[in-house]
């Protein structure tokens, strides 16, 4: 078993009321390595001035995490394939909509993987059988109901 700890901190500034909803949604996660990342509630969900753009939010935290996790597991399965793998992007995006049960929640997670080889490449149907393995060992992908999709070129 593994155990995993991160920490958010938000602080009310003390001219800020708070209780009439008009403050701030920045925050910081700080992560056991030291890593530091500005976050923020999205402001596609909280307007301007009461989040912060540049910020990282949840739903984008999700996204990259799932998207993260399934390239570590591809580039494992690649290597052990005896393929090199140059560059591998993914362009990946979640979609918030309403669920079956009229909550909002991100249903589908679309990743858009590009990988670019050294040498030898794997035809398109081992290429998606990679990609098949990688989101089956996936731990995130195990971990979520979110539909995960994965479009090749």
């Amino acid at each position: 078993m593994s155990r995993y700890q991160a920490t958010v901190l938000w602080q009310r500034p003390p001219d800020i009321a708070f209780t009439d909803g008009r403050y701030s949604r920045a925050h910081l996660w700080r992560f056991d390595g030291g890593a530091e990342v500005p976050a923020s509630a999205s402001p596609h969900i909280v307007p301007l001035p009461f989040s912060a753009p540049e910020a990282v939010d949840p739903e984008e935290a999700y996204v990259v995490a799932l998207a993260s996790c399934h390239m570590l597991f591809f580039l494992s399965i690649a290597a052990k394939r005896r393929f090199v793998v140059d560059r591998y992007g993914d362009s990946a995006e979640g979609v918030m909509e309403t669920d079956a049960q009229g909550r909002m929640a991100v249903t589908r997670v679309v990743l858009n993987p590009r990988v670019a080889y050294a040498g030898p490449a794997p035809d398109h149907a081992a290429e998606e059988a990679m990609h098949h393995a990688a989101h089956a060992q996936c731990f995130l992908a195990n971990s979520v109901k979110t539909a995960i999709e994965i479009r090749l070129e």
